[in-house]
């Protein structure tokens, strides 16, 4: 059952966790231990803090983030399970959430432990670390346990709340969050900090742009545009930083795609590089993107003339860092609101502030390369029926400032599980902007993971009938 994993808390072991992503992988994957989940004082703050935002990483680095990625068209599986992976064939038995559940207890002790010392900005952080969690298990599953879920003396089997509900008790979460960063005295940041070194400013940007993403899921977009424009800065991206050494600290993507997995995955027959080749190939002049295009791919790593993602010398090198917040997503987040709201000029400028940096070089914290890099600002007019940025034809600004929009996210949130969000989400968002991404096989589009098979034997509230991969989740029918 989900609270088992949360009531056989695995604080313990944190103490020994610094940073070590991938040799601490299988820490939050332990159901058998037995630890007091109410003895919040045999642990310090900052380890607790330390171990849950390991906790957190790993979420943004896991298998469901491949799938994820795969199920959006960004990613391909070519080989062994992921090829199954890649055609939607999955079961009950590919899902888990021992590891979702166990860091968001984590994030709710860090809370229990900061209330009993006094301390607003840690809660604060643990309030950010919850709903990290919890909106990962929602996004991907629709309707799931939150409200019983902490107490299993209480709940031993919880109730799995709406989605919609689940959503507006996360934004609830992070207004709290915010005003508890936004205390003035009485409070210390907790220390071990690998994403930003102490900076309470930063935290409550992310919690801003998190309330951001939200409300663009249940398309609040004057909602998301006032978040957003509270949410992350030019340096206030929220990256896991990665070192070189196999088993300790490097990129679970570099680890996945050349060392325990290699040629399992790939970008040969995926819709990201068919996107970037048509905008590299295009009539906009303003535009060049072959460097984020040789970033992403290389091709002959894993055979001869195979597009493999670039473990060499791009994004996915063993100590990339990998994103899990950024100003990316924020400003993206906010030109397409102000678009949907009819802020077209607005839109705009918000567009051109992601360009300009990425005509600087800068992404999630490396530096793109000098050639084929150009992101001039856009204006309106570029827009129109005839403008280079008009892709489609279309005789709607709207719509045609909304597809690069769509088009920017789905490039910059690369191996990032928001660009599955965006895949179902866009379809009933109005005006309907979707981009192209071909099926993989069949009719029917992949629009939710499938709940755990441990969950289904031991919680009996477990949603009935079983909705399958196919089913689409509350926010996005």
């Amino acid at each position: 059952m989900t609270t088992k994993y949360i009531r056989n808390t695995l604080y313990v072991l944190l103490i020994g966790c610094t940073i070590a992503i991938s040799g601490c992988k299988k820490l939050f994957d332990q159901p058998d231990i037995n630890n007091n989940p109410n003895a919040v004082t045999n642990i310090d703050l900052p380890t607790l803090f330390s171990g849950t935002l390991l906790g957190v990483s790993l979420l943004h680095e896991d298998t469901d983030v491949r799938i994820a990625s795969m199920w959006s068209g960004q990613l391909n599986g070519l080989n062994r399970a992921h090829l199954g992976y890649s055609q939607y064939i999955v079961s009950s038995q590919n899902f888990s959430w021992n590891t979702i559940y166990s860091v968001a207890g984590q994030a709710r002790l860090i809370q229990l432990k900061a209330d009993s010392v006094g301390n607003k900005w840690g809660k604060g952080i643990g309030q950010i670390l919850e709903v990290f969690a919890i909106q990962k298990v929602t996004d991907l599953y629709g309707d799931v346990p939150y409200s019983q879920a902490f107490d299993g003396k209480s709940f031993p089997t919880p109730i799995f709340d709406r989605q919609q509900d689940v959503y507006k008790s996360l934004l609830n979460v992070l207004d709290d969050a915010i005003l508890n960063l936004s205390a003035t005295s009485g409070s210390a940041f907790p220390t071990k900090d690998f994403i930003y070194k102490g900076d309470v400013g930063k935290w409550k940007a992310a919690a801003n742009t998190l309330k951001a993403r939200l409300n663009l899921h249940l398309k609040n977009y004057a909602a998301a545009a006032e978040s957003a424009r509270l949410g992350i800065g030019t340096s206030g991206d929220a990256l896991v930083p990665h070192g070189n050494s196999i088993g300790v600290d490097m990129n679970q993507n570099y680890d996945f795609f050349a060392v325990s997995r290699t040629g399992d995955t790939g970008f040969d027959g995926a819709y990201l590089p068919v996107l970037l080749k048509s905008r590299i190939n295009s009539l906009n002049t303003k535009t060049d993107e072959t460097a984020i295009y040789n970033y992403f791919f290389k091709t002959g790593i894993t055979a001869t003339g195979s597009l493999d993602p670039n473990t060499v010398d791009g994004a996915f090198v063993a100590n990339a860092v990998h994103p899990i917040l950024t100003y990316y997503e924020n400003q993206l987040i906010l030109a397409e609101a102000q678009a949907r709201l009819g802020m077209l000029e607005e839109a705009v400028i918000s567009l051109n502030s992601v360009r300009s940096r990425l005509s600087s070089g800068v992404f999630n914290g490396r530096t793109l390369p000098v050639a084929g890099r150009k992101y001039d600002a856009y204006t309106l007019s570029d827009f129109s029926r005839n403008g280079l940025a008009n892709p489609t034809g279309s005789g709607s600004v709207q719509y045609a400032l909304l597809y690069e929009i769509i088009a920017q996210r789905y490039i910059t949130l690369l191996m990032q599980y928001e660009v599955f969000n965006d895949y179902r989400r866009l379809s009933s968002a109005v005006p309907v902007v979707e981009l192209p991404v071909p099926l993989k096989t069949g009719s029917k589009k992949p629009n939710r993971f499938i709940y755990p098979q441990t969950e289904i034997n031991t919680n009996p509230n477990v949603p009935k009938p079983l909705p399958d991969q196919f089913t689409k989740v509350a926010i996005y029918n």
